[in-house]
């Protein structure tokens, strides 16, 4: 297997690249080797697929740490990385219940009434949409990680066949009560208890498919539906599909982050979209039908006869939809006039012949320009 290139030299730019140097350097990256701009080429889809994977992990803080710290063994899970369980990112299954329970593997230590019902973790990962897709919505299957109850003891911790029983010296509550004397007088405390670490039961047989911790990570595939109108960075909440709750507390949810690809062709800026499009200067000058790249498909435009370079030129509701409505933004094309070049001697005859019969009167910007130069050059002298 060939062995993996480094994310900072896919993209480019340095390990202590800001945020949007990288940003910037994807979005060059993934355009140059875009499929649509690069049909059939297998090279150019392996470097886009190899460009995506770097950013995904470069553009994220806390994958962007174990990479520094790990290299790609952070994200292998035959390495034993940080971050080696697949889409979302887990770490080792004991920190996985330190952050639910706040205690050691199987502990589920801590103060306060750890016996209670308690709201399960949210979950937080990243899904990838094409521009168009992200235009009009889709439905995506994906496949993550997620700490749910043992199906074999209930989230008990208990093997089957026997129960978890009442802590007999916290009596159940999970804490303790220590007197203590001092200067000013006996005072109380309380503390997690040490026989039940807070759970307020214990459990001699634990279940051989949990360990006696109640839980297990499982992977799991949805299908999400991602509306249309929805921009690159928005996040969309899945209720209830984080990991499970303990004591019949709640799941979290499970948060997706959502990352749109860069079009070749079109920019976004809100609900309106933009591109360039290029124009020979005989249809600058004397107008033309063009066809215009949409979303949907190409459309026909007149452009008007003396369009000037840069001119932009609007089509109404051709943008990007609004989340939840009707309503669709614009698409903005500006028109890139292309002068021909390798003229034949010939040809240049001609343009000198054309351009001796236009005269001055046909560039107003022009005249207009020096005028104001002598203007200001008249004033100077004569001040």
């Amino acid at each position: 297997m060939a062995e993996k290139r480094d994310y900072y030299e896919i993209l480019g730019v340095d390990k202590t690249a800001d945020e949007a140097t990288i940003k910037k350097a994807y979005r060059a990256l993934a355009k140059k080797y875009h499929p649509d701009m690069n049909p059939g080429d297998k090279e150019a889809e392996v470097k886009f697929k190899e460009v995506n994977e770097a950013y995904d992990v470069l553009s994220d803080a806390d994958k962007r740490a174990k990479y520094d710290q790990y290299g790609h063994a952070a994200f292998d899970p035959a390495a034993g990385g940080a971050g080696g369980a697949g889409f979302g990112g887990f770490g080792d299954f004991g920190d996985i219940l330190n952050n639910i329970f706040g205690g050691g593997f199987g502990g589920f230590g801590g103060g306060g009434a750890r016996n209670g019902p308690v709201r399960g973790e949210d979950i937080g990962a990243r899904l990838s949409v094409t521009f168009e897709e992200a235009a009009f919505g889709v439905k995506k299957e994906i496949s993550y990680n997620r700490v749910c109850r043992c199906p074999e003891c209930g989230g008990s911790g208990a093997a089957k066949g026997t129960t978890a029983e009442t802590c007999q010296k916290c009596r159940g509550t999970g804490q303790m009560r220590v007197t203590q004397r001092s200067m000013l007088g006996m005072f109380q405390t309380t503390t997690t208890c040490d026989a039940c670490r807070g759970r307020g039961k214990v459990v001699k047989t634990p279940c051989p498919n949990c360990r006696g911790t109640g839980f297990i990570r499982i992977t799991k595939k949805l299908e999400v539906s991602v509306p249309a109108g929805i921009d690159d960075g928005e996040r969309i909440a899945l209720r209830g599909q984080g990991n499970d709750g303990r004591g019949g507390g709640p799941a979290g949810d499970l948060i997706l982050q959502i990352v749109v690809r860069p079009h070749p062709i079109f920019e976004r800026d809100g609900y309106n979209i933009y591109c360039e499009v290029p124009l020979p200067v005989t249809d600058a000058i004397l107008g033309a039908e063009i066809e215009i790249p949409t979303l949907e498909g190409n459309v026909k435009y007149t452009i008007p006869e003396g369009t000037q370079p840069g001119a932009q030129f609007t089509l109404r509701g051709k943008g990007i939809p609004f989340v939840n409505s009707s309503r669709r933004g614009d698409l903005i094309f500006r028109v890139n006039v292309e002068i021909p070049r390798s003229l034949s001697d010939k040809q240049k005859e001609q343009v000198r012949a054309f351009a001796d019969n236009c005269g001055e009167s046909n560039y107003g910007r022009k005249s207009g320009f020096f005028k104001r130069i002598f203007d200001k050059f008249d004033k100077k002298k004569n001040g």
